[in-house]
């Protein structure tokens, strides 16, 4: 018979021993500190490892502690609020929001760059070099761009040009921004959205001398400060516009009139600012050309479609961290915009539905394998909706009021008019932030609508945007401003115009060297079978791609 007596000292004596081997092991791998110039013998680290016993490993019995006693089970408003905060400061906070605890309004500092300027308000200078960083690396995904900026620089066809513009100031925009000085232009910046400004970007254009006025988190009066202190400066008046969204232009047109009159041209890339050019034509009051870059296919199909396909996930998961498979997602708007969303969340396994005013939009949304509906017919049981329209009202407060609880509301259109937010503002309704960009709207019944960049423009106010696509739009922005710049009197009267063809091709031509892509080139007898020019334009204005 076994002695069990004999076979526990046994074990323990064993365990003593392992243990102690342990102990040698950690000693021994501690002792040997490894410099920054030196690196660790190989046969020094085969003899630790070694070391290590390779006996049968000793079996504990896992003690499980009672619930009560490690954690809550449901744990405080407080506590939710801590861990929710902990979460969006790595997930969707960016450097530029939580790099200073100072409140203070940009407004009130007086600050300077390291050559003694001053004329630019932004959050923080001192945040240039980390945002000088980020233009770097920008400057790698928009080869076309600094391609442009290189054959164009000896020549200064913006030589003269005073450009003031409003647009999302990131680092992608400072590429565009330092590319046009580069070409013997002077600019002056502000932003187009409150929210997607990135302070360290407007920090390091403003050390490198662009008077910018911009930082994350504008008031809506800060907003217009921004903008009239842009064009309202001693010494310094515009001759061309470069909007996104209109609101500059506007402004212009309201309260600098006589300014406005001695503008060259406008380049303007948004629905909400074509939209609003087409009016002022439209009433007769368009007293410069303007350039529709919107429609421009370049803008179109690459920013509008394939851009948003990919950053409507990028904001929606840093925001939430929802799931999207088997979720219930109207999208409203059936555009560029719009069948980019729904590719995307249609990939994810959502079912997606589709609402449009546009019977041909409409039947591509069909074709493509979307249910087209009115979205008073769905809006009881769906988890998101998305606006993609460049409308008003496209989601009302009774609608809003609908919406089962913990469904989520958000806007992919240039402007914060899509979603009444406005009608949300009640004393009957809780507004509670739960993290950046991220609120939850309460009712009285404890329903929970979430509300996503307070109705603003999503992907640029909750996220960023693929390089490589704002590289395509950026670089239209530059030959139409050029063009407009440099174009003979007569050629271009009081009214908008598309971007000419010709220089939508060479955008794309542009682009196709980061691909590998070879283009097959036309012979003398094909071009003159198809009546083309061996060189371009390959299609029609009328063309649909």
């Amino acid at each position: 018979m076994s002695d069990p007596a004999g076979e526990a000292k046994l074990e323990v004596k064993q365990a003593s021993k392992e243990a102690k081997e342990s102990e040698n092991v950690a000693e021994k791998y501690s002792a040997m500190t490894v410099s920054k110039n030196s690196e660790m013998n190989m046969g020094e680290l085969a003899s630790v490892f070694s070391a290590v016993p390779t006996h049968k490993p000793v079996k504990k019995q896992i003690q499980f502690v009672e619930e009560k006693q490690e954690f809550s089970r449901f744990p405080t408003k407080a506590g939710r609020r801590s861990l929710s905060r902990s979460i969006s400061q790595s997930s969707t906070d960016s450097y530029s929001s939580d790099s200073s605890d100072d409140e203070t309004s940009p407004r009130d500092k007086t600050q300077v760059n390291s050559k003694g300027g001053s004329d630019f308000c932004v959050k923080n200078i001192k945040q240039a070099e980390f945002g000088r960083r980020e233009v770097e690396i920008a400057e790698q995904d928009m080869s076309a761009l600094i391609s442009l900026r290189k054959r164009a620089q000896t020549e200064k066809p913006l030589a003269g040009a005073k450009i003031v513009g409003c647009t999302h100031i990131t680092a992608q925009t400072a590429v565009l921004i330092e590319t046009l000085a580069a070409l013997g232009a002077q600019c002056r910046w502000t932003a187009c959205n409150i929210y997607s400004t990135q302070n360290e970007v407007a920090a390091a254009l403003a050390e490198r001398g662009v008077p910018v006025f911009a930082w994350k988190g504008e008031s809506e009066d800060d907003f217009w400060w921004c903008i009239d202190r842009c064009v309202n400066t001693e010494g310094w008046q515009p001759n061309m516009i470069l909007d996104d969204g209109g609101d500059l232009t506007h402004w212009v047109y309201k309260k600098y009139p006589n300014v406005f009159k001695k503008i060259r041209g406008i380049v303007e890339e948004s629905v909400t600012g074509v939209h609003r050019l087409y009016q002022l034509s439209k009433a007769g009051k368009l007293c410069v050309p303007a350039m529709n870059v919107n429609d421009s296919v370049t803008k179109q199909k690459f920013d509008n479609l394939y851009c948003c396909r990919e950053s409507i996930l990028d904001g929606l998961k840093r925001t939430t961290d929802v799931m999207f498979g088997g979720k219930q997602v109207v999208v409203c708007g059936y555009g560029e915009v719009g069948k980019g969303c729904s590719a995307a969340l249609k990939a994810l396994g959502a079912v997606v539905y589709v609402t449009e005013i546009d019977p041909i939009c409409a039947l591509q949304a069909c074709m493509d394998g979307f249910r087209v509906v009115k979205l008073n017919e769905v809006i009881r049981h769906v988890d998101v909706i998305i606006t993609c329209t460049g409308n008003k009202n496209v989601v009302t407060r009774d609608q809003l009021d609908r919406m089962k609880n913990g469904s989520m509301v958000c806007n992919m259109g240039h402007s914060n008019t899509e979603i009444d937010v406005a009608s949300l503002r009640t004393p009957e309704l809780t507004w509670e932030r739960v993290r950046s960009q991220v609120d939850h709207i309460i009712w009285p019944d404890g329903k929970r609508v979430i509300l996503l960049a307070e109705g603003r423009l999503l992907n640029l106010s909750c996220s960023t945007m693929p390089t490589f696509v704002l590289s395509i739009t950026a670089t239209t922005q530059a030959l139409a401003l050029i063009e407009l710049y440099n174009a003979p009197e007569g050629r271009y009267k009081q009214d908008v115009y598309l971007l000419p063809k010709k220089m939508d091709e060479y955008v794309a031509s542009l682009h196709l060297a980061t691909f590998d892509a070879h283009l097959t080139e036309l012979t003398d007898e094909q071009a003159k079978y198809l009546g083309l020019n061996k060189n371009g334009p390959f299609k029609p204005n009328y063309y649909r791609y």
